[in-house]
């Protein structure tokens, strides 16, 4: 069964999602990655407003390609999380509830996640110009001078993904492969 999310991604509806669900995403999401994360917690550090509200936000690891004539946005495939696991735990603490990316993530975000109530979603590689179809709308937010790796505002329809760990820390990397390795035995 898929189940519908709405964003923002508030506390009370990560209850409702659990590692190995599908997910389709609806509402607004934001991009980010190393670069802008890391600029977004040093304003963090020194007590200054982020550019954006963080809280109940879900963060899209992507840097699109330039959006072709009648799109909102070009090919806009996840990047490797593990990137941002330095600045995860910050954000997290600051009210983040979503991450969006493809790979395995670190102890220190799962332990974030954990104690402030946060989900990471998988959407899948190689499948960015398929994803930028349910892109309504992006702009840029900030950090215009990273180029594609500047913060967006994004309107996602439908957005197709996967709980890979949920708020409670079950992570389907971990109960995917041992439920793989017993039905092989």
């Amino acid at each position: 069964m898929i189940k519908k999310v709405t964003a923002p991604l508030t506390k009370e509806q990560l209850k409702d999602l659990h590692s190995g669900d599908d997910v389709l995403i609806t509402g607004v999401i934001y991009t980010a990655r190393d670069a802008a994360h890391k600029r977004l917690c040093e304003l963090l550090a020194e007590g200054k407003e982020l550019p954006f509200d963080v809280k109940d936000s879900i963060i899209y690891y992507v840097g699109p390609t330039p959006a072709k004539e009648g799109q909102a946005i070009g090919s806009a495939g996840p990047t490797t999380s593990y990137r941002m696991d330095a600045y995860s735990p910050a954000m997290i603490a600051a009210g983040q509830t979503g991450m969006i990316g493809k790979g395995k993530r670190g102890p220190e975000v799962i332990e974030a996640m954990k104690q402030h109530g946060a989900v990471y979603f998988g959407a899948i590689g190689g499948a960015g110009a398929y994803l930028s179809r349910c892109i309504k709308k992006a702009e840029v937010v900030c950090y215009e001078d990273l180029g594609s790796e500047a913060v967006r505002r994004l309107e996602v329809v439908d957005f197709p993904a996967f709980v890979i760990i949920d708020s409670e820390g079950n992570n389907l990397y971990e109960t995917g492969r041992k439920a793989y390795l017993d039905s092989v035995k």
